[in-house]
C-alpha cells in the first residue's frame, strides 16, 4: 500500500513536486501520465528512497519517511528503501554481470537467497518474456527491448511490496508489451503494488486500475481509468487526452 501526504521536492530552488497526495490499495496498479517536467519521474524518485523532498510523508508497505529523514543516511530510509523496487527508464543494467547474474546479483547478495534457487527463480522469470536464451549473455550483446525486459526481471526478482517503473515499454513492440503487460497484472494480483510511468496512454488503458494525471508538479486529478480516460475533471487532463493518440 501507497499513502502519500503533502508531498513537495525541490531541487535548486525548482519546485518538482508541490502538495502531492495519493493513495494506492495492494494489488492495484496506478498509471501516471502528463506532459514532460511536471514530476512523474520525481514522484517515483521520492518513492522509492532515493530523492530528498523538503515536505509532507510517504508510507509504503506500512514503512512512512518523512521529510526530514529523507536526507539522512539512516536505518529507517534503508528499510524504507528495500520496500521498492524501480525500473528506471535508463536501464542501468551491470555491464560487467550476464542477464542471468544481473537478475540474481541482488537476491543472492541483499536478500540472501540461496545461489541455486535465486538462478531457478530467474531463468522462469525469463521464460515467461521469452528471453530465457539469452541467459548467458551481457547487456551489450541485446537489442534495447532486450535490456528492458531484462531490467524489469531485475527488478521483480527482489520480490517488492511495490514495484515503480519508468516508461517500461519504450522499446518494445506490441507482442511484447503485452508480454509485459500480463506479467505486471499477475505481480499485482499476488497483493503487490504497482506505479506506472508512461506516455502510452493505450498501454496504460489495458493494465492500469487507476490513472493519474500530473501537471505543473502537482497531482491535477486520479480516479478509476476508464472514468479519468471517459470523463476527466480538469481542463489540462482534457487538453493532454485530446493531443494522445492512445499508442
Amino acid at each position: 500500500m501507497i499513502t502519500i501526504k503533502g508531498l513537495s521536492a525541490s531541487m535548486q530552488g525548482a519546485k518538482l513536486l508541490n502538495g502531492v497526495d495519493l493513495e494506492l490499495k495492494p494489488g492495484r496498479i496506478l498509471g501516471v501520465i502528463g506532459p514532460s517536467g511536471n514530476g512523474k519521474t520525481t514522484l517515483l524518485m521520492c518513492l522509492c528512497g532515493l530523492l530528498p523532498f523538503q515536505d509532507g510523508s510517504i508510507t509504503v508497505g506500512g514503512k512512512t519517511l518523512r521529510a526530514a529523514d529523507s536526507a539522512t543516511r539512516s536505518e529507517l530510509l534503508w528499510e524504507f528503501r528495500q520496500k521498492s523496487g524501480i525500473v528506471f527508464q535508463h536501464l542501468h543494467l551491470f555491464p560487467h554481470l550476464t542477464v542471468l547474474g544481473n537478475i540474481v546479483e541482488a537476491p543472492v547478495h541483499v536478500n540472501r537467497v540461496p545461489k541455486a534457487e535465486a538462478e531457478r527463480q530467474a531463468i522462469a522469470l525469463l521464460s515467461k518474456l521469452g528471453i530465457e536464451q539469452h541467459r548467458d549473455k551481457y547487456p551489450e550483446e541485446l537489442s534495447g527491448g532486450e535490456q528492458q525486459r531484462v531490467a524489469i526481471l531485475r527488478a521483480l526478482a527482489m520480490n517488492p511490496e511495490v514495484l515503480l517503473l519508468d516508461e517500461p515499454t519504450s522499446a518494445l513492440d506490441p507482442i511484447r508489451s503485452g508480454d509485459v503487460r500480463r506479467l505486471l497484472q499477475e505481480f499485482a494480483s499476488t497483493g503487490h503494488t504497482v506505479v506506472i510511468v508512461s506516455h502510452s496512454v493505450r498501454f496504460l488503458k489495458g493494465i492500469a486500475d487507476q490513472l493519474a494525471f500530473m501537471g505543473k508538479s502537482e497531482m491535477v486529478e486520479m480516479n478509476s481509468t476508464s472514468e479519468l480516460l471517459e470523463n476527466p475533471r480538469d481542463e489540462r487532463t482534457r487538453e493532454f487526452l485530446r493531443h494522445s493518440e492512445l499508442n
